[in-house]
């Protein structure tokens, strides 16, 4: 098949790791051709440019900031991306007949792009839903929900629906949702199809190496190191964070790495210089190398969002902490499956964000390296079993059984 995936995220190749990358790759390795929409964004200054690797093609489209920038611009680039991919499609790919438009949210604007594919190459339509907006909006307070821009947005989520043949949901909990806010979606099209990646076996840090690492970043060998790392956004609720860090700030038995980016890096920043804690380290960036390093010393991998969501979120960073088997602990809303699927399977446990106590019962119970290492095998396992991209491939794959 001839595969058109339209997203977002900034995609180079199809060889590095991610849970698009690691899809599309697995879609070339079965035979099909794909070609990738990506945007070029303002920040790197460069033009509009098409490379090909094997069976696939990667179109980077030259945008505004979409990501890490002012809600201006942002909003700006969301609306005019369409346009601009539309442009691009047509100049660089006029000559594919696609079998499958293959798609992501965020944004919701790609509504006219899926229509034109359909309708000129009689092409079937794939919405991956990692986001439900605008209802993340309001409820993060970006705007009301008796708003115009709510809803022009919610107009173009309705035509996105209308228009995909089949939409992939990260959990039950998502698929519920669509059917109870969205009662004109048809029950059919609607199906779980989670976040997933292809796994690397990758064998446990032996007790020298740790401790050789733990010892460069000045970490108490005996210390327990919970690990959080991606984006430090508005939707991560990143004062809870901060509870936590100053709940723990003398807790000798506990130690927190932060590495990520964002809106809100900056509020974590000024706390650190304020605080200077003995326990914590906050980094923004770090060579890839560094970062693979770093990430063999933690021990617990933390979740958190803010809880006035409504919609069930289900971050993909926890397909890491699974993959490096590291028991996981999440503070959200109360909205998402995510905790029950943590305390169900006994891979993690869960706490409702802002609830102190329930948190700091959370980190003590992980405090014990037995337990720790029970639930991190039993969520590498976890993994394996419901998380892996050949999972997501077959779930797609199973609406083309004549292809």
């Amino acid at each position: 098949m001839n595969i058109l995936f339209l997203t977002i995220v900034r995609i180079n190749t199809i060889s590095e790791r991610g849970i698009y990358n690691d899809l599309l790759r697995k879609f070339c390795q079965k035979g099909h051709n794909v070609y990738v929409v990506t945007p070029n964004e303002r920040r790197y200054g460069q033009k509009t440019n098409l490379t090909t690797e094997n069976k696939s093609h990667i179109l980077k489209v030259k945008t505004l900031n979409l990501q890490k920038t002012n809600l201006v611009e942002k909003g700006l680039g969301t609306l005019m991306i369409e346009k601009q991919y539309m442009l691009a499609i047509k100049k660089n790919f006029g000559h594919i007949k696609f079998d499958l438009v293959l798609y992501s949210t965020p944004p919701i604007t790609f509504t006219s792009i899926i229509r034109f594919i359909k309708k000129t190459n009689s092409a079937k339509s794939y919405l991956l839903l990692k986001d439900i907006f605008p209802q993340n909006a309001v409820d993060l307070g970006f705007f009301k929900k008796n708003s115009l821009i709510y809803k022009y947005f919610k107009r173009k989520e309705q035509q996105l629906y209308q228009f995909s043949d089949h939409i992939g949901c990260m959990s039950e909990a998502n698929v519920e949702y669509i059917k109870t806010h969205n009662k004109t979606v048809p029950d059919h099209k609607l199906e779980v199809n989670p976040n997933s990646i292809e796994p690397v076996n990758k064998p446990a840090p032996d007790i020298a190496k740790k401790g050789s690492i733990k010892k460069k970043y000045n970490i108490s060998a005996d210390a327990t190191v919970f690990l959080y790392g991606g984006n430090l956004g508005k939707p991560q609720g990143i004062g809870f964070l901060l509870d936590v860090l100053r709940k723990n700030i003398n807790n000798k038995r506990v130690f927190f790495l932060i590495i990520g980016n964002g809106t809100e890096y900056s509020k974590l920043a000024e706390w650190f210089e304020q605080n200077n804690p003995a326990n914590a380290i906050l980094e923004k960036e770090l060579p890839k190398q560094e970062y693979d390093e770093l990430i063999l010393i933690g021990d617990v991998g933390l979740i958190f969002l803010d809880p006035r969501f409504t919609i069930p979120n289900f971050p993909s960073r926890l397909l890491s902490y699974l993959e490096n088997r590291m028991p996981v602990i999440a503070a959200t809303d109360v909205h998402t499956d995510l905790g029950p699927i943590l305390e169900t399977n006994h891979i993690g446990k869960w706490s409702k964000s802002g609830d102190i106590q329930k948190m700091q019962e959370c980190i003590d119970f992980f405090c014990d390296s037995a337990t720790r290492n029970n639930y991190g095998e039993r969520g590498y396992s976890y993994m394996l079993s419901h998380f892996h991209v050949n999972k997501s491939y077959e779930i797609i794959m199973s609406h083309f059984k004549n292809v």
